[in-house]
This record gives C-alpha cells, structure tokens and sequence, in this order.
C-alpha cells in the first residue's frame, strides 16, 4: 500500500528540463553500440565463413561491377557461350527437333496445332560424328588457349570423321564411294559438295508393311512392239522371222517381281522368256547339219477351239575339248550412271566368273569408255589370269557416257588380236545409257553394222535398273550378230557366262532365219507368239544380205504359233467376198502335200560365209497329239511359259486363263530341274498372281 501512493506522488510530480549535452552524449553512445552490435553478430543460418551466402556468379559479378572493371564483359562470354554450345550439342545428341518459334506464334494466333516433327533415318554414326566437331570449334571461337591435349584432339576429328562416314557407305551400300558427310562439310580441307545419299531419309513402307522400291520407269526404254495380229492364212499364208536366243527380258521380269511389282508390259518379250529354259530337245548327230527340228502340234489349254504348233530347235553342241581359241574383248561402260551396287561391281563380279572358265590361250583385252575410251588392257593370255582379274578389280565409275568411241576402240582392238577359225568377240557391259558423241539407236546401229563385216561377233550384257536402255541393247546385239542378256544378280551371270559359255561366245550358225508356210486346206488363221521385234518380210528369207539372229553351241530356239483348224468356231475372219475365199480352196497339185500342216523351213550361214543353207521339215498329221498331257514334258513346260509371259504382256487371247492354271501346267511339267530355274518360275507366277489382285 505504501509503495502505491509513492507511485501517485511521482506521478504528479514535473519532471526537470533535458540536458541538451547529455541528450547529444547517449544518442552517439547508442549508435556506437549498434555499429558494433553489427559487425560481431551471428552469422545468419549457420554459415561459418563470416558472409552471407549467395551465387557464385552474383559473387563475382558484383565486386567486378562495383570496381567497373571493363574485362567484366569478356568474363560473362567465357561462362555464357561455352555453356549454350553445350547445351545445343546435347539437344543435338538427344534429337530433339528444332522449333521455329515464330511459326508456333502465328499457329496459335490461327488456332492451329503444330505437326509432330516426323522421324529422320540418319546414317549410321553420322550425327555423333557431326557433334564432336561442333563442341570442340565452338570453343575453339570463344578461347585463344588450348592445351596441348586439346589441339591433338583436334588435330585427329577430321581422319576420325572421315573413317566414320566411310564406315556410313559401306553400310548404305555404296560401292568404293565414300559419300561425304553432308553437302558443304570439309574434310581435310577439301570442301565436299556432293550430296550424301546415305543420310537421304527413306520413304515410310506402305501400311500393309510391304517396302516397294519407287523407280522412275519413264527413264527406261525396251524393245518392244504390240503382240502379233491374227492372220487370215487365206490372204497371208507366209510368216517369216529372225531366230532369237536372248534371255534378257525374263531376267527383267524376274526382277520386277521379286521386288514387288509387276514388270512393264513393253519389257516382256514372250519369245525370250521361253528361250530362257534350257530344254532337251533332241539335237543333230554331227556339225554336218548344225540344227534339228522337232514339231509338235497340241491342243491349246487357253483354247479349246484350236491348237499349237510347236517348233522346236536343237544346235549342235561343240565339245568344250575341241572349242576353238577365244580372242575376248570386254568393253567396260564406267560412266557415272554405272556407280550403283548392282551396275559395275556386278560386272566386275561376272567378269571374274567368265576369266576362270576361260582356256590358258585364249586372249582378253579391256576397254572402257565414260567421257571418252581407253585401253585398260592390252591383249593378254588367260595364263596370265592374274593380270587380267588385277585389271579389272581396278575398274572405277565417273563422268558422261560415250559409247560410240568405245565400240570403235575395241572392235579395233579385236581387230588387231583377230583369231583365223577361232572366235572373236566384244563383249559390251552397260546399262546402255549413252549420252555423248553418236547416242541414238540409229547411229550406234551404223556403227555396229560396219563393224560385224569383219566376222567380229558382238554380246551385249546390261546392268542395273532406273535407267535401263534395253532399247539400244537390243538393236546392238540384232545388228552386230550377236545376243543380249540382262545380268541382275551374280547367279544370272554364273548362267549366262559360265553354264552357258558355249553357247554364248561359241556361235555355230549366224543369220538364222524362220519361214512357215500353212496349208489353207487345214489351217484357216494362225498368230505368231512372240518374236515381234524379229519379224522379217517374206522376201528378206532368200535374201542372204539380210541380218538375223545367230546360234550358239547347243542352244535352242522354240517358235509357238496359235493356228486355227478350218472350220473352227474360232475363226476372226470373214470369208472374202471377192477373191478365191469364198470357195473351198483349191486342191493342191501334189497329192502328196495334201494332208500337210505347214512346212517349215530354216536358213543360216556357217560363221565365216556369206552364203546361206536351207533346211525344211513339213508338218502333218504324224506331229499331232490327242491331249495337253499327251505332249513330250518339255513342250508343255515352254506352253506354261508362253501362257505366262502373255498374261504379263495383257495379250487378249490369255485374259481368262489364271495364273493358277499357268502354275498347274508348269508344275506338271517341271521334270529334272538341275539349277532349280523351273522352281524360281514356279514362285514368279505366285508372285504375279498375287501383285495382280492388289
């Protein structure tokens, strides 16, 4: 209680007047006490050191910036730009697309989403490659100062690069071309314009998961002409053809199919598809008599209103003891349009193939043309096998193609090696695309034409795809007396060069022509299958200044005519109302021609003469057989095939017969199958008969 009213007392009590010296004395005393109360405090959060913590670069901005040192700015570029280049090599590494953040802007303005980026098939290792030259220049740009480690790094990346991207080709499979590593990158410093090919991206397959290789076909030209007319034998009793022992168009079929598509109509020459068989026709006894013909008159399976007349032909098969020496000039197209896996380092392949099988004296020389010709080889025995396989191993592509002068320079150098009662020939390897000096088909044709007076026979062998002239090919090997083949796999060439090297470079008859006469008391219309591009006129038979195909050692040739019985429903033709058609044709003066089908005859010259021989066989009732399956299993087989190449050429007469009944024929008469080419037709007509229903 008492200490309550000495509190009121004070309370009411005036307190006495400030000091003005003590007032100034406490208020310096207060702030001396908290300056010092600032510099000895705790440090903040546990940190030891005494400062606050902070970010490095705040750290060392700041004192930078306070002290307005000028070298700040340098200082920023080293950390700034070394770390964007990092991190666009990672985005780089990690493929993550580039975005045009403008294009985003104007899509969302419009309401439009962006597309998903679509995928890139690169080359193998090429972007990793392409990255570890980016990081290191990069730098580079930003510091003076390397190490010496550094520099030697650096130093190695373009020979690193460069065994990269040529591991990349090989792997594309691209032949002996290392493909540079995009356009404009330099290696070793050469500057490397060229596309690559290897980082083109593929095209997406097809939904069904089928992958089709997309080819130009306007780029490829074939022989070809529209399917032979049925003939009123009434009016044109007379047919008259050159032979033709080329393989080349089914060899293109095949190819086509096999890849996933079905062959262009022009490419299929029936003739040829049929010739590519070996058949076991019976053949002469002796060279006397080079060729023997056997006829065979058949119901037709896609017809039963008339029937088929089937020639076949047998030649004499030289024993390879007893084959005359070989004078070979291999002409060699090595122009740009060759630098494909499946074009030079094919021929390459064959050519190898054809060295060893050849005798220790025969010869072989090398040409090659692109811009302009030139002697690889001079002539060289095939003892000296070694020298031969070296040269041709060397064999590059580059440049324009000239053929022309390459033609002149080896039939000049099969001139000079010229083998009297041997065989010489050039043999041409292309893919026919001329494009410098005399190119088109008729001055290349002159050409040649000149050339085969001097008994120099020609082969013709074509590669490739894209840009395939089987157009000219063909009209060399017709004009050159000499064949055609179309090499498109290594197998085709151990076939075409080695299986059958005898008939391919050892010709036993050249200019072999076909005339078949009907009898218009038994036959009242007939069609040629086939042998389109190899029609002569009547007059051209007897004319022995007529070129025409040639014939090798045991090859054979098979002709198939559709005739039509007289009286047949079948029958096109009207009777003529004016003219001896609209009688019953007139006896024949000799009975004994009378009963006679047709009458086929043959002529050819012996390699080395200008003049021809005749050889005839009639036809008649005796070479008629009841059934299909009556006939010999080798003409039933060559039927299936001409059945076969028809339905690929869209020829009318086959539209309602299937591939299906093709495939039965052929399976029926398939026989001894030695190389397995009748099975491979087999799949061929289930693959037609499956691209067909697409």
């Amino acid at each position: 209680m008492t200490v309550d009213k000495e509190l009121e007392k004070l309370s009411r009590t005036t307190p006495p007047a400030a000091d003005p010296e003590a007032r100034a004395r406490a208020l310096a005393a207060a702030m001396q006490a908290f300056d010092d109360a600032g510099n000895n405090a705790a440090v903040p959060q546990g940190n030891a050191k005494g400062w606050r913590q902070s970010s490095i670069i705040n750290w060392i901005w700041s004192p930078a910036m306070n002290k307005k040192f000028l070298a700040g700015s340098a200082l920023a570029t080293l950390l700034v730009i070394p770390a964007a280049g990092y991190l666009a090599i990672e985005l780089t590494r990690s493929g993550l697309p580039i975005v045009d953040q403008e294009k985003i802007t104007d899509n969302i303005s419009q309401n439009i989403a962006p597309k998903p980026a679509e995928p890139v098939t690169a080359a193998p290792q090429l972007s990793e490659a392409a990255t570890e030259e980016d990081g290191p220049a990069q730098s580079a740009a930003a510091t003076d100062g390397q190490t010496s480690q550094d520099k030697e790094q650096q130093a190695a990346k373009p020979d690193a690069l460069k065994s990269k991207l040529e591991d990349s080709a090989a792997t594309a499979g691209l032949a002996k071309r290392a493909a540079p590593a995009a356009p404009g990158i330099a290696v070793e410093g050469q500057l490397l314009t060229e596309p690559m090919a290897a980082i083109v991206p593929s095209p997406a397959p097809p939904a069904e998961g089928r992958v089709q290789i997309q080819l130009d076909p306007g780029r490829e030209r074939f022989a070809n002409a529209a399917a032979n007319p049925i003939k009123s034998v009434a009016t044109d009793p007379v047919s008259t053809f050159s032979a033709d022992v080329d393989g080349a168009s089914y060899s293109f079929v095949r190819r086509s199919l096999t890849g996933g598509a079905m062959p262009d109509p022009q490419s299929v020459r029936v003739e040829e598809m049929i010739n590519y068989f070996p058949y076991d026709w019976p053949r002469p006894e002796n060279a006397n008599q080079p060729f023997k013909a056997t006829v065979t008159v058949m119901p037709t399976p896609w017809n039963h209103d008339t029937e088929l007349m089937h020639v076949a032909i047998k030649g004499y098969d030289i024993a390879p003891a007893t084959a005359p020496h070989a004078n070979l000039v291999f002409l060699i197209d090595v122009s740009g349009s060759m630098d494909e896996p499946d074009k030079l380092p094919l021929l390459k392949s064959a050519f190898r193939l054809l060295v060893n099988m050849l005798k220790a004296d025969d010869t072989v020389s090398i040409v090659t043309y692109a811009g302009n010709a030139g002697t690889v080889l001079e002539p060289t025995r095939v003892a000296e096998k070694s020298k031969i396989l070296s040269a041709i191993d060397r064999l590059e592509a580059g440049g324009s193609t000239g053929g022309a002068e390459g033609i002149e320079a080896a039939y000049d150098l099969a001139k000079q090696a010229f083998v009297k009662d041997g065989v010489n020939r050039v043999m041409l390897a292309t893919d026919g695309d001329f494009n410098v000096g005399p190119s088109s088909d008729e001055d290349l044709k002159r050409i040649i034409e000149e050339k085969r007076k001097d008994g120099i026979f020609l082969t013709v062998l074509g590669f490739g795809r894209g840009n395939l002239n089987d157009s000219l090919m063909q009209t060399l090997a017709q004009n050159g007396n000499g064949s055609a083949a179309y090499i498109d796999t290594l197998a085709e060439a151990q076939k075409a060069l080695v299986e059958e090297a005898g008939s391919t470079l050892f010709p036993i008859a050249k200019d072999v022509k076909f005339q078949v006469e009907f009898n218009p008391e038994r036959i009242a219309e007939y069609r040629l299958i086939g042998y389109e591009t190899r029609a002569l006129n009547r007059e051209d038979f007897n004319n022995d200044r007529v070129d025409a195909g040639d014939i090798g050692s045991g090859h054979s040739v098979t002709a198939i005519y559709e005739i039509t019985p007289r009286g047949s429903p079948a029958v096109m033709n009207d009777d003529l109302r004016y003219g001896p058609a609209e009688k019953a044709p007139a006896e024949t003066s000799d009975s004994a021609h009378r009963g006679e089908l047709a009458f086929v005859k043959m002529r050819y010259k012996r390699p080395g003469e200008d003049k021809s021989a005749l050889i005839t066989t009639p036809v008649g009732d005796s070479n008629a057989v009841a059934s299909v399956d009556a006939a010999p299993q080798d003409v039933r087989f060559s039927v299936a095939v001409a059945a076969f190449g028809q339905k690929l050429s869209r020829v009318a007469a086959v539209d309602s017969y299937s591939y299906q009944a093709i495939a039965d024929l052929a399976a029926a008469s398939r026989g001894t199958d030695t190389f397995g080419y009748r099975s491979d037709f087999l799949g061929l007509i289930r693959l037609a008969d499956g691209l067909s229903q697409r």
